[in-house]
């Protein structure tokens, strides 16, 4: 096990964390590796795609992304695992998520709403992009799980199809623009067959994960065999469809079964990977750091493709980690926005941060360590924690780190507290304790 964990830090970009160069390349360096990054709106510590890069790149700015996607477009939104960031260049290999909608949407919504679905597209032709705040609301419509203004619902419906895509967003407001006008006219004549479409889908969580297996929760699946009806194309795949999908990787040679000492069942690595898999195991047998180097810390996005497998999780680090911003606040075990502390190649806690940019302060509303772990007497890791406190503080464009002010963890901010004293090159940054 100890080797999959190695492999598992080496293949994601963390062993260190924050290792790839502050420019906007590394962006890229990081798609190019995990395939495609899950977008969830919520800001509180920052929106998911943005920490996945945060943890992997020295100096993240989260316009280096928005410039790929809505001025460059080498990267675009569309439905994977969830809606994600995928490479522009493969958008015939997922167009079938389109496909499907736009037959759904042809044969209901576009018909039911014929009048105003070709109002909003004339618009768009005649005035160019536009939000659903640019056009007056109507009398709400019932769509998929509550009554909504029927002009965003069709512009989202739209753009599920196909027919619009997103020329930018200014937040959480959409753009909405022709396709023809985002994206070169030979990539939307590309046409794959939905088989091949399918098994990129189901090759994009192994290439995302790195060391899936046959099982997993649902949601890892979802979407690698979609059918018509579902929103987004998200349908769970069979069991059977999927083993035959990826028996096809296999005798490719894209995908290589291995097993996990203490792990029931295969796991898979992306073939091209398996040098990476080597240098695991020469590292633990010599007792060598991950890469040779120092560890790092890094507070990872919920949505990290690292933690996608839950069930993995368990066995092969002994952590627990539940996303709780869905639940309701009275069964939760830790907290809203709680993201889990990676430390060398192995999970040691979980951190609530919370950037308030009206206060310029980078707030620490929760710590847990895990059972065993004592941040104090681990080498390395209080400058370590101190090191990621301050990517996330330049991340955010705040002044001011606060750390709880639970008795419980004034021993441990003041040692942090002291970190961030003797780093005489670092910019001043208070860490307020009470």
């Amino acid at each position: 096990m100890a080797v999959a964990r190695r492999f598992l830090a080496l293949r994601h970009g963390l062993a260190p964390p924050r290792s790839l160069p502050a420019e906007t390349a590394s962006v890229m360096r990081v798609i190019d590796r995990l395939g495609s990054l899950q977008f969830d709106p919520l800001e509180v510590a920052g929106r998911n795609h943005d920490l996945v890069l945060l943890a992997r790149i020295d100096g993240y700015r989260r316009e280096w992304t928005d410039r790929l996607l809505y001025e460059a477009r080498v990267l675009y939104e569309t439905h994977n695992k969830g809606l994600s960031l995928v490479p522009t260049a493969e958008l015939p290999l997922y167009r079938i998520t389109w496909d499907l909608n736009r037959t759904e949407h042809d044969g209901k919504a576009f018909d039911e709403h014929a009048p105003l679905v070709e109002e909003l597209l004339d618009r768009i032709r005649s005035k160019g992009p536009m939000s659903s705040s640019d056009v007056e609301p109507r009398a709400a419509i019932d769509w998929y799980w509550r009554p909504t203004n029927p002009v965003r619902a069709l512009l989202e419906a739209l753009a599920e199809a196909g027919i619009l895509g997103l020329a930018r967003r200014d937040g959480n407001r959409r753009i909405y623009d022709l396709v023809e006008r985002l994206f070169p006219a030979g990539l939307l004549a590309d046409r794959r067959n939905p088989e091949e479409q399918r098994r990129h889908k189901l090759l994009s969580r192994f290439r995302a994960h790195g060391l899936l297996g046959t099982s997993g929760q649902s949601e890892i699946w979802m979407g690698t065999a979609p059918v018509a009806g579902d929103r987004g194309g998200v349908a769970a795949t069979t069991t059977a469809d999927r083993a035959r999908l990826r028996g096809q990787l296999i005798d490719q040679g894209v995908l290589t079964p291995i097993s996990v000492e203490g792990l029931k069942t295969h796991r898979f690595v992306l073939s091209d990977e398996v040098p990476l898999l080597d240098q695991a195991e020469q590292e633990i047998a010599t007792g060598r750091l991950p890469n040779g180097r120092p560890p790092g810390v890094a507070f990872l996005a919920p949505l990290d493709p690292l933690v996608w497998d839950r069930q993995l999780l368990r066995p092969l680090f002994g952590f627990d980690y539940v996303w709780e911003v869905y639940v309701p606040a009275a069964k939760r075990r830790w907290g809203y926005y709680v993201l889990p502390i990676w430390f060398g190649d192995r999970f040691v806690g979980r951190i609530e941060p919370r950037i308030d940019r009206q206060a310029k302060t980078l707030r620490i509303l929760g710590l847990w360590w895990e059972d065993g772990f004592d941040p104090l007497v681990e080498a390395g890791f209080v400058e370590a924690f101190a090191g990621a406190l301050e990517a996330h503080r330049r991340f955010g464009d705040v002044r001011t780190i606060r750390l709880p002010r639970h008795a419980r963890h004034r021993t441990f901010a003041a040692a942090v507290r002291t970190s961030f004293d003797e780093r005489a090159h670092q910019p001043v940054v208070e860490v307020d304790v009470a």
